[in-house]
C-alpha cells in the first residue's frame, strides 16, 4: 500500500495525512505492509515533503515581502539538489497581520533565499512557486542576486510591482555567476502569461489584495518591465513574457525564466521526481492519494492529480481522502481516481472537520480499507 497525499492545508502536514491514514488502515488490516511518500506540486509544503524525504533541513534570515526579515527553510540533498519554496521568504503568511501591500511587496528576499541556497552547495535547484504576496515580476529576486534595475536618474527603483513603471535600464551583467552553471527547474501548477487577460495581476491580483485600478497599474508595469528586459537580453524577453510559467508567485516565474535560465515543469511532476515516487510505485500494488480540497483545481495540475496519472499508467487502482469532496464520480473516474473519502461525511461542521481533521481521517481510512482490501 503506497500513501502519496499532499498537506490537508490548516490542518494536517503531508506526513501526518500519511499517518492517520496508516493508522487507520493497520486497525482494519493490522498486519499490512504501508509504504508513504508524502508529496507536493510546487506550492506550500514543497520543502516539507523533501525533508521527509531525507533533505537536510536549512535555515536562512532573509527579507520578507514588506521588508522585516524573516527565517526561511530550504532542503538540500548530497548531491547538491536543492528544493527552494519562494513562499518561505515572499509568501502571503509574513505579511503582517494579514494587510496586503499589492503594488509594494517584494521578491528580495526570495533572491536572497536563493543565494543562501548556492552557498550551501546547491548546484541543481526545484524552485517551487505559489503562495507568494507579491506581483514584482520576479524584479526583487533579481535585485537580492546581483541585477541593477534603475530609474531615470540611475537609482535603483523602490521595490514592489508598482514601481517598475520608472524602471528605465536594467543590466543582469551582476548577477550571482554560480547561476550560470546551475539547473533551476521552475515548479508551478501555474501557466499563466506574465500580463494580459490571464496574467499575473488579472488572475491572482485580487487575492494579494490589489484593486482594480492596481490591477490596471501592476500589468501596465510589467509590461513596461518585460520591455526594459528586452533590452537586456533581447527580444526573447517578449516571448518568455508569453510562455506557461511566466504569471507565476506574481511573475517571478517570469524573472526566472528570462534572467536565471530557469526551465518550467509542472510542479508535481518535478516533485513526484525528486521525492523517489517511481520506486515506490514500482512496490506498490494499491495507492492512496489526497489533500485538503479535492475540487476543479486538483484536476489542473495539483499533487492527487499527479498521483492518479502516474498510478493509472502503472495499471493500479487509486483512492482519494480529503477534507472535502467537489467533483462528482465521473470526474474522479476521468482522473484515474476510483473513489474519494471525505471528512465531511464523516463530520458536516467545516470548523469541527479542520480540529478534528486526524482521528477523522482514521475513519475514513478504516472505510477504504473495508471497501478495497477486506
Amino acid at each position: 500500500m503506497l500513501i502519496a497525499a499532499d498537506k490537508f492545508k490548516g490542518s494536517l502536514t503531508a506526513v501526518e495525512v500519511a499517518e492517520h491514514v496508516t493508522a487507520g488502515l493497520r486497525r482494519v488490516l493490522p498486519g499490512l505492509d504501508v509504504a508513504a511518500v508524502p508529496v507536493a506540486d510546487g506550492g506550500d509544503g514543497t520543502v516539507a515533503a523533501a525533508l521527509a524525504a531525507g533533505f537536510t533541513r536549512h535555515e536562512a534570515r532573509v527579507t520578507g515581502p514588506t521588508g522585516t526579515p524573516v527565517t526561511a527553510t530550504f532542503a538540500l540533498r548530497g548531491d547538491g539538489t536543492a528544493v527552494v519554496e519562494m513562499a518561505e521568504a515572499s509568501g502571503l503568511q509574513h505579511l503582517p497581520e494579514g494587510v496586503f501591500a499589492p503594488l509594494t511587496a517584494s521578491t528580495y528576499g526570495t533572491g536572497e533565499l536563493l543565494r543562501a541556497t548556492l552557498d550551501a552547495g546547491a548546484r541543481s535547484i526545484v524552485f517551487g512557486v505559489g503562495g507568494s504576496a507579491t506581483t514584482d515580476g520576479g524584479a526583487g529576486m533579481l535585485a537580492a542576486l546581483g541585477a541593477r534595475l534603475l530609474d531615470a536618474d540611475g537609482e535603483p527603483i523602490a521595490p514592489g510591482g508598482g514601481p517598475l513603471r520608472e524602471l528605465a535600464t536594467a543590466d543582469l551583467s551582476g548577477l550571482d555567476p554560480r547561476l550560470a552553471t546551475t539547473r533551476i527547474v521552475l515548479a508551478s501548477d501555474v501557466d499563466n502569461p506574465l500580463t494580459g487577460p490571464k496574467g499575473a495581476p488579472a488572475v491572482y491580483g485580487p487575492q494579494k489584495g490589489a484593486s482594480e485600478a492596481d490591477v490596471a497599474t501592476l500589468d501596465a508595469a510589467l509590461a513596461h518591465y518585460a520591455e526594459v528586459l528586452a533590452q537586456a537580453v533581447g527580444p526573447r524577453a517578449a516571448d518568455v513574457a508569453l510562455a506557461p510559467g511566466a504569471g507565476a508567485a506574481g511573475g517571478i516565474g517570469y524573472g526566472a525564466l528570462v534572467a536565471l535560465g530557469a526551465v518550467f515543469r509542472p510542479g508535481i511532476e518535478v516533485m513526484l521526481d525528486v521525492l523517489g515516487f517511481a520506486p515506490a510505485l514500482a512496490r506498490a500494488t494499491f495507492v492512496i492519494t489526497g489533500e485538503g480540497s479535492l475540487d476543479a483545481q486538483t484536476l489542473h495540475g495539483k499533487a492527487p492529480a499527479g498521483v492518479a496519472a502516474a498510478a493509472r499508467a502503472a495499471g493500479l487502482e487509486v483512492a482519494a481522502v480529503c477534507g472535502r469532496l467537489q467533483l462528482m464520480p465521473e470526474a474522479l473516474r476521468a482522473a484515474g481516481i476510483r473513489r474519494a473519502y471525505a471528512l465531511t461525511d464523516l463530520e458536516p461542521d467545516p470548523a469541527r472537520c479542520m480540529a478534528e481533521a486526524g482521528p477523522l481521517l482514521e475513519r475514513a481510512a478504516e472505510r477504504l480499507a473495508r471497501d478495497f482490501l477486506v
